[in-house]
């Protein structure tokens, strides 16, 4: 189990929170790994931190957009270098367990699997842990994310040189395009194996896309009718599955 794994970081504006995901990163048990990180454009000390990390390690690589374009565009820009067997997705807000990528390659190996989830906690903006953990089905199809959506991109890992570079390129949308790529990579074919284990932490940001209700909703309904092209029954059952679960996502108990 020694496979090069490549991370992939889309960064904009994401001070307040980089420097606790650039450490959990570099305190991983597997150290294996690159890590790309491409900034959008911040106009915050993001791109200094990223800098003063890459001058510690040069595993650590920073690519810089020419013009805010976008999270898809700046994922599709870190997988065109990266070089490794495996992509794991890690957002510049989140946090992965020191066992991470550990314990999810060799969950991977052991099934065969192609592709994979953690399950995740969520945590507050100021990382605060809320009652709520979020555990992955032990398969999920492409029909089954569409009417459980529980798949997060903090804990999702792609063996990239199986599934290809092509299926794992995000369309390029402002939202969902996340749920896009997943769905494309099911839809191929390939299931995702999910680890009961968590291995990493989800933040709950006031300012992130998903906070965003109104937006959140157009994005999915968006994603059912004109990216999938579901047909209009299937798509109301899937956005009522969808309402249901991000209510139940949202009700925590906060822990003293």
């Amino acid at each position: 189990m020694n496979e090069l794994v490549s991370i992939i970081t889309p960064v904009f504006n994401a001070e307040k929170h980089l420097v606790d995901t650039m450490n959990s990163v570099l305190e991983q048990s597997y150290q294996n790994w690159e890590w790309y990180l491409v900034d959008d454009r911040s106009t915050d000390s993001s791109v200094s931190i990223i800098n003063s990390y890459c001058k510690k390690d040069l595993r650590i690589h920073l690519i810089e957009n020419k013009e805010n374009s976008g999270a898809a565009f700046s994922r599709n820009a870190a997988l065109a270098s990266a070089k490794g067997t495996y992509v794991a997705y890690l957002d510049s807000d989140d946090i992965w367990d020191m066992d991470k990528l550990e314990k999810q390659l060799s969950f991977m190996q052991k099934k065969e699997a192609d592709f994979s989830c953690t399950s995740y906690r969520v945590i507050t903006e100021n990382g605060s842990l809320l009652n709520k953990n979020i555990f992955m089905a032990k398969q999920v199809d492409y029909t089954g994310f569409l009417t459980n959506n529980l798949l997060q991109t903090v804990g999702i890992m792609v063996h990239v040189e199986t599934v290809g570079k092509k299926l794992c390129t995000m369309p390029n949308l402002r939202r969902r395009q996340d749920a896009a790529t997943w769905l494309q990579i099911l839809k191929a074919g390939y299931t995702c194996y999910g680890l009961s284990e968590v291995l990493a932490s989800y933040r709950r940001t006031n300012g992130s896309l998903s906070s965003n209700k109104v937006k959140a909703v157009q994005g999915i309904w968006y994603l059912y009718r004109n990216v999938e092209k579901l047909s209009l029954p299937f798509s109301v059952y899937c956005f009522i599955r969808y309402a249901i679960l991000a209510i139940w996502k949202r009700v925590y108990i906060r822990r003293r």
